[in-house]
Formats: C-alpha cells, sequence, structure tokens
C-alpha cells in the first residue's frame, strides 16, 4: 500500500485485517496532510461517507427487532409523504413523463436500494438525476433536515417500478428519517444512544469539533479524475475550516459519519461476532443473516457506470458477493460489504473467516485498485 502514497496516488492509507475478531495486521501508511508531512497516525478521523449506510442500516434492523414494523410494510404507513409514488415511463423524454407506481415502495425496498429512488450525481446525463439535482445536491448542501430532504425526494419521480431493479439512491437517508419516526429520537441521538456511545465510538459523529481537528485527515482529489493510477493530488477539504468542521443540519444516513479506524472496527467487530461486542448486542444473529439475504428481483444485480461489480446482490443494507469471478479466492463467496466515495472500504467474508478494511482520503477513491489490490494481499496474509 505504500506504494500508492510514494507514487502520489493517495495520500495516506490505513489498513486491518482480522480473522474473526482478532487482528492480524494494522499498518498505516502516508500522511494526514501532505503539506505539513504529518504522519498519519492509528486514531486519524476519516469521512467516511457511505459506510454510515451499513451503521444506518443496523440501526434500522434494531427497530425491527422491537417490533416497530416490518419489512413488508409500505413505508408511507409511517412516511405519508411516499403515498402514490409516480414513476418515469421507460421511454421518458422529461421528468413530467411518469406513470402510476404498480405498487407501493415496502420498507425493504430502502433498505436494498430497490425503491426506484436515486442520487442526483451517478447519472448527471439522466433525466431521473437532473431532475433530483434541481431539488437535492446531496453532495453539498446540508442545510435542510432529514424530514425537508426527504419530503423533497418523494415529490420526485422513481427510475423504476419499486422492487424491480437496483440503484444507488438516497435510499438510506430515507431509512435515517424512518428511525427518527419511529423512535421519537433526533438520528445523531439515536446513534448516541443505541450504537456509539454503548460501544465507546467516542469520535463517531456527524461533525468534528476544534478540540479534534489536529486528528481530522485533509482530504484530496485526483488531477485526473479519468485515471486512477495517474499521480497528483490536489487539497479539496481542509481539516481545521473545511465542510465537517461546523453542526449540519443535514443528518445524513447514507454518507454523513466521521470516524476512526478504531471505531468502526469496534462496529464491524461486533457485526461479524454475531452482532454482539463486549457484552454490548446490537442484533440478534438471525436478523444479521437475514440482513445478509438477497433482497433484489431474479437477475437483478448491482450495477453502477463507472464500477463494474459482477457476481453482486444486495441485502438490507449490505451488498453480496454471491458468485466467483475468474481468479477469485473460493473464500471470497458470500462476502458482504459497503464503501465510502472517499476510499473508505470494509468487507466481511464468512467462507474465510475474515475482514479487511481499508481506508484513505481521496474523492472520489471508491472501488479504486488501491482497495483490490489490498483485498488480494489481505487473502494471502490470512492464508
Amino acid at each position: 500500500m505504500s506504494s500508492y502514497v510514494e507514487q502520489d496516488i493517495l495520500s495516506c492509507c490505513s489498513t486491518i485485517i482480522m480473522r474473526g475478531t482478532d487482528i492480524l495486521d494494522y499498518k498505516t501508511f502516508g500522511y494526514m496532510d501532505k503539506d505539513s508531512g504529518a504522519p498519519l497516525t492509528e486514531d486519524a478521523i476519516y469521512r467516511m461517507y457511505s459506510n454510515t449506510k451499513i451503521v444506518t442500516s443496523v440501526a434500522l434492523m434494531m427497530l425491527l427487532e422491537e417490533g416497530k414494523f416490518a419489512l413488508d410494510d409500505e413505508l408511507s404507513r409511517y412516511m405519508p409523504e411516499f403515498a402514490d409514488p409516480k414513476v418515469l415511463r421507460p421511454d421518458a423524454k422529461s421528468a413530467d413523463d411518469v406513470e402510476a407506481a404498480s405498487q407501493p415502495i415496502l420498507i425493504k425496498h430502502i433498505l436494498s436500494h430497490s425503491a426506484g429512488l436515486s442520487y442526483g450525481f451517478i447519472e448527471p446525463e439522466s433525466i431521473v438525476d437532473q431532475a433530483y439535482a434541481g431539488k437535492l445536491n446531496v453532495l453539498g448542501d446540508f442545510s435542510v433536515d432529514l424530514e425537508e430532504f426527504c419530503s423533497r425526494a418523494a415529490s420526485l419521480p422513481l427510475a423504476y417500478q419499486p422492487g424491480t431493479s437496483w440503484r444507488y439512491s438516497v435510499a438510506t437517508d430515507v431509512c435515517a428519517r424512518l428511525i427518527e419516526v419511529l423512535s421519537g429520537q433526533r438520528f445523531d441521538e439515536f446513534l448516541k444512544s443505541r450504537i456509539f456511545n454503548p460501544l465507546g465510538m467516542s469520535d463517531t459523529d456527524f461533525w468534528v469539533p476544534p478540540e479534534k481537528a489536529d486528528r481530522f485527515i485533509t482530504m484530496y482529489a485526483p488531477t485526473d479524475l479519468l485515471d486512477p493510477m495517474k499521480p497528483g493530488m490536489v487539497k479539496v477539504d481542509d481539516p481545521v475550516s473545511g465542510s465537517y468542521n461546523s453542526p449540519r443540519k443535514l443528518l445524513s444516513g447514507g454518507g454523513g459519519l466521521v470516524s476512526t479506524m478504531g471505531d468502526y472496527m469496534t462496529f464491524i467487530r461486533a457485526i461479524v461476532n454475531n452482532g454482539s461486542w463486549q457484552g454490548v448486542q446490537l442484533l440478534q444473529p438471525q436478523t444479521l443473516k437475514l440482513m445478509r439475504t438477497n433482497q433484489l428481483a431474479p437477475g437483478v444485480g448491482v450495477s453502477f457506470p463507472m464500477w463494474d461489480m459482477p457476481g453482486t446482490t444486495f441485502g438490507l443494507g449490505f451488498a453480496l458477493h454471491e458468485t466467483l469471478q475468474p481468479g477469485e479466492p473460493a473464500g471470497a463467496k458470500n462476502e458482504y460489504h459497503w464503501g465510502g466515495m472517499a476510499g473508505t472500504h470494509s468487507w466481511m467474508a464468512p467462507e474465510a473467516g475474515i475482514t479487511g478494511m481499508c481506508s484513505t482520503q481521496r474523492m472520489p477513491g471508491f472501488w479504486h485498485p488501491f482497495s483490490h489490490e489490498f483485498k488480494s494481499l489481505a487473502y494471502q496474509i490470512a492464508g
């Protein structure tokens, strides 16, 4: 991994390999900030982006265990703004070319990105993402709360009939608002009281206070967005005066958290240890097994225009690697995983009994070659 830093492809990288819940290898490479040359520390704080989605999904499933809802419940039962959704016609020429949904959005749909919602930036030329761009700026506008965010999302057309396809989306932000509705707590308060405080995740939050700014990593972007292996980076978010240095109104369940490798490893340890860590039971084993069960329609898989994920379906918050690809080790079958846009990745391999985490702060850095090379090395190290 150090070669990516030496070539100026990454500014930093931290890696963890576990067998069960035991650490086999923990390394840090590179810098907190390239200009200062301060070395990356083990307690450094990362922008987790979509790693937040796993936390949100676990939180919502905790409420499922309490009987607050059922997976087949209509979302509109709890969030009426999602009643009677409209769907873009297959031959739509504009966002007004819609038809009535043939079935309602179910809660299992928002947990599996199969509701028909979108994001607004994955396919910027598409009709649905252009409609989103006019109402939701998920990458830059944090001035609305989850209630208003979901109200705006509910007014937009669906990309397809609920439950019939897969599209990466704001669905996990909708999950976060559903947690607020079901629990009567603000989303951040629920996470702190039910997950972060019980597990001792003291550095995980939706912002970085001044007293922790010296542990917050500078984020960079490549000078060439089209070539992930071309050297050269520019600073895009400052650790002292950047976008995370004051509280945000939008508590994004899809991408709002900051955390450390140690904090997130504690959370992942609970996941791989049948939902429990150090006396704290987040979920029952059967609930986690359900989360690792494909929820997509037959023949539907995870698909991005810019990233290739063959053989991958989606459960309730996790991507599921169901079909091995040429050259992959046998232990990679049934991996469940997800990661964040700035290059924070975590994957759990129950067949091999190992877990991997690798993180950097490069935007974009998701599904970057460094993460694939790390996984290959991890399987070699773990034997």
